[in-house]
């Protein structure tokens, strides 16, 4: 049996505010599909309004009527169809347009960003939907480490921009959370709240609407000793199952669990990569055991998609 069966590009939404870990997630989730089979999307690049811009008027990214929503819906399901468009570049370092660049589809497309699920037409093109909730004070962290570093900014002015879009986020982010089906939030382990990279506990929110895989030979291995997987009530009092993924990991039991996980995706074991990579606040390349079971367990819905099992 060839391995894709459906015709058309499959599609993940990856959904979360500013320095949630989106892009850390689908560079990972790319690397196992194959960077030469994937497409990222970034929703921030069809900002209208570049950063000198916003700050002048005193509207946010965050908010829909700064961004051009429509051409990204239209972008979207052209690519969902198979045609090639030119995309606008937004440039995060500088807080300006670049050039704009010219995309094809791929095999797998991930669309990443602040709004990816704001209108039901972008909503309606996803196979797969991700939604990313950190821990808030642990995103703070992550922000103002990243926006320092690499953005430019002092820590007093990330503070700033963080305290002028809390009404946006709580207005146009967080509902978003409602559509996806897998809600994933990174939380420091008890007793080390500092912690920021590879110790990290992360959460999985599994909502009934995608068949999710049968995890009882992982649990087998990884019950009190890594994996807690248990029925409980959304934040909207639906059932759904959570699994609890401990950053203790260590190397052997981790790696135990990954070769479990792949064996749900046999369909897939040529895609075999180093997974779970992040930069650290030293500016160094680090390995996170929970992200990277986390980026196998959305690339498990990627390909069980393309097999045709739960594409839209």
């Amino acid at each position: 049996m060839p391995f894709k069966q459906v015709k058309r590009p499959v599609i993940l939404g990856i959904v979360g505010d500013s320095a949630a870990g989106k892009t850390t997630v689908a560079s990972g989730i790319a690397e196992i599909l194959g960077p030469d089979k994937v497409v990222t999307l970034c929703t921030d690049d069809y900002h209208k309004l570049d950063r000198a811009q916003r700050a002048e008027t005193g509207v946010s990214a965050l908010n829909p009527d700064a961004n051009h929503l429509d051409i990204v819906e239209q972008h979207v399901h052209l690519l969902r169809e198979g045609r090639s468009v030119l995309k606008p570049v937004y440039d995060h370092d500088t807080g300006t347009f670049a050039p704009a660049e010219y995309v094809e589809p791929r095999e797998y497309i991930i669309v990443e960003g602040l709004l990816g699920y704001a209108t039901r037409a972008m909503r309606d093109a996803y196979d797969v939907k991700v939604y990313l909730e950190p821990d808030e004070d642990l995103r703070i962290r992550w922000k103002t480490q990243r926006d320092c570093v690499r953005r430019g900014y002092s820590s007093d002015e990330v503070s700033a921009v963080l305290e002028r879009r809390k009404q946006d986020r709580i207005d146009h982010i967080e509902p978003q959370r409602t559509f996806a089906d897998m809600v994933v939030g990174f939380y420091p382990p008890e007793g080390n709240s500092k912690e920021t990279g590879a110790h990290l506990n992360v959460r999985h929110t599994l909502r009934p609407t995608l068949p999710h895989p049968d995890l009882s030979p992982i649990l087998e291995v990884g019950v009190k000793k890594g994996f807690r997987l248990e029925l409980a009530r959304d934040v909207d009092g639906k059932p759904v199952d959570v699994l609890e993924i401990t950053g203790e990991i260590d190397d052997k039991r981790a790696k135990t669990m990954e070769d479990l996980l792949w064996n749900l995706i046999p369909e897939a074991q040529h895609l075999r990569e180093n997974v779970g990579r992040f930069i650290d606040n030293h500016a160094q390349q680090s390995t996170s055991h929970p992200l990277a079971l986390s980026q196998l367990l959305i690339t498990y819905h990627m390909v069980k998609a393309a097999l045709g099992h739960h594409a839209v």
